[in-house]
């Protein structure tokens, strides 16, 4: 009723739109200027309630047929957005010549709210007729118009017309001239302008309403039905809520059939029935679902889904740390945390005696001192978030570093790579985390053959001290150096005594 009474009213704003230019013959007094500025404001008005229901109908359209049906609904939308397209360019076109107008008017006067030079009759003269724009305006006009046609099938009646006017008195007019030649005044242009923009909407609105509704062009057959039902998984954490839908393939949204599940009856809505069940138990359960459609002739007839089932587990979490059973002061433990049937976003990690950072399944523990530390995981299921349980890890210490003098421990080395050396380092051997030891301080002694022991030597921290490096610098085939009292700090910060290191010097 609302669409009907808006055409109604457009017919009646272009039949006044022909009468005041017929009068503009007679007589441009101020009372008729503002009888074309009043019709401009009513076209404007009119223009923006047909935008207003062109926004809806794409909004209802996208918001429900792209989802119930996106195969189907795509190509009809991409038709109502080429018509869309089409009349968006021409009422650009129309609000730059109007822009345009009123610059050469001089503007809005600020009193009559009109533009300065409103009975101008020379200004859209020059602007649109010699200035050749009234003339490419009839023609985008024309073929907008072509084009809204073969979207519609030339299915429409478009009130979107550039043809010109028949004769008076004798004299032809063009459509050019009849809307901005000579004697118009500029008001009257400016409302020619307006009136072709709710022209133009109105063609879109009538175009995308005819477009939007071959959606529902279509005739369900009951005899076609067949029964469906969709759960969204079979597998359930105990207490989470099973949920499917019961429905038929293809249904008539305005019928209620009656739907049962194991013989109890659901609430319809829409023709779908929802089967909702709580899970206190554990288990594999099994349901098939009837619904029962009665026909255009009294009769009922009914359908029977597919045995479905699904199963019920108790709340359990698995925790594995990626490096070994145990956590570690000092350096990264990584972990890795899921629960079957819950998505790794929903789960949640908590520790105590260990801070957990981290998300998506992979996290870091990080530990302080030795004993044991929980770690404990929960997960948001519905709206409810339930514990998941917890796991136990030992922690320990850094296990202590072997030191090192030129990659060795000990043994036998060549006087020559000897005194290439410098430093003492420590490592650990077969560690799975890359922890890093520094050397606080250390002793040396030599002892050469025949010779009275050199030494000791004191160092702080990792390189040979300068006395060191002479003695060393004089050691021979058959020469002793112990290294020992050596201290190592781990990335824990905790000191600790390294095993000595002994070479025997040879060639």
């Amino acid at each position: 009723m609302a669409g009907q009474a808006q055409k109604v009213r457009q017919r009646m704003i272009g039949i006044l739109y022909l009468v005041l230019l017929g009068l503009v013959a007679l007589n441009v007094s101020d009372s008729l200027l503002d009888a074309f500025k009043n019709l401009g404001d009513s076209l404007n008005t009119s223009t923006q309630n047909t935008q207003t229901g062109i926004d809806n109908m794409f909004d209802t359209f996208r918001e429900t047929k792209m989802k119930e049906n996106p195969e189907r609904a795509k190509p009809i939308l991409e038709n109502a957005e080429k018509a869309q397209n089409l009349t968006s360019n021409l009422t650009d076109k129309v609000t730059e010549y109007k822009k345009l107008l009123i610059e050469e008017g001089g503007g809005i006067d600020t009193e009559t709210g009109d533009v300065s030079k409103r009975s101008n009759t020379n200004i859209s003269v020059r602007t649109m007729i010699r200035g050749g724009r009234a003339a490419e305006l009839k023609q985008l006009i024309t073929d907008t118009k072509k084009e809204l046609e073969k979207l519609t099938n030339n299915e429409v009646p478009l009130t979107l017309d550039a043809v010109d006017p028949p004769a008076r008195g004798g004299v032809k007019k063009s459509w050019e001239e009849a809307t901005f030649g000579d004697g118009i005044p500029l008001t009257a242009a400016i409302t020619g302008l307006e009136k072709i923009i709710a022209d133009a909407k109105n063609a879109e609105s009538a175009s995308v309403k005819h477009i939007f509704g071959k959606m529902d062009q279509a005739v369900v057959n009951l005899d076609r039905f067949s029964a469906v039902a969709v759960a969204p998984t079979s597998y359930l954490i105990q207490g989470q809520p099973y949920t499917a839908k019961v429905f038929l393939t293809a249904y008539d949204s305005k019928a209620t059939p009656t739907i049962t599940v194991n013989g109890s009856r659901l609430p319809v809505e829409n023709g779908q029935g929802t089967y909702s069940v709580n899970t206190t138990s554990e288990g594999v359960f099994d349901w098939q679902g009837e619904i029962e459609v009665q026909q255009t002739d009294g009769s009922v007839k009914t359908y029977k889904t597919e045995p479905m089932s699904y199963q019920v587990a108790r709340p359990s979490a698995v925790v594995s740390p990626d490096a070994m059973n145990v956590l570690y002061i000092g350096v990264d433990n990584p972990i890795s945390v899921s629960a079957p049937g819950v998505p790794k976003e929903d789960i949640s990690v908590s520790g105590d005696g260990v801070s957990i950072s981290g998300s998506q399944g992979k996290y870091i523990a990080r530990v302080k001192s030795t004993g044991e530390a929980s770690i404990h995981v929960s997960a948001k299921i519905g709206d409810k978030t339930q514990s998941l349980g917890s796991s136990a890890f030992r922690i320990k210490r850094i296990p202590k570093p072997t030191a090192r003098v030129a990659g060795k421990t000990g043994g036998r080395i060549s006087a020559a790579q000897l005194k290439g050396q410098s430093v003492v380092s420590a490592a650990l051997d077969n560690f799975e985390f890359d922890a890093k030891f520094s050397i606080s301080k250390f002793n040396m002694y030599i002892a050469k053959p025949r010779v009275d022991p050199i030494g000791p030597y004191q160092a702080s921290g990792s390189s040979f001290s300068q006395q060191m490096k002479t003695a060393i610098g004089g050691v021979s085939s058959g020469s002793v150096v112990m290294i020992y009292d050596i201290v190592g700090v781990g990335p824990d910060g905790v000191s600790q005594n390294l095993d000595p290191i002994t070479f025997q010097v040879t060639n």
